[in-house]
């Protein structure tokens, strides 16, 4: 480190963004779903993971539930 700079009269601030910081998880999907969306990334030009997330956080924000009637 070069000796003109000065570190000395800085404080140490919090991340403002740390609340928006991802966390890996550990999901298993199938492989159908993975290449859908992995085509569908391919073409807007984005990560698939960046996709999944996106269509998650959409689920999320609208409150949506998935239907599914199960056979008896």
């Amino acid at each position: 480190m070069r000796k003109h700079y000065d570190f000395g009269n800085m404080k140490g601030q919090k991340n403002p963004y740390v609340k928006q910081l991802k966390r890996p998880v550990t999901m298993r999907l199938d492989k159908s779903t993975i290449a859908y969306f992995k085509s569908l990334a391919t073409e807007l030009g984005m990560p698939y993971q960046s996709l999944i997330n996106l269509y998650l956080r959409d689920c999320a924000l609208r409150h949506k539930k998935l239907q599914i009637k199960w056979a008896s």
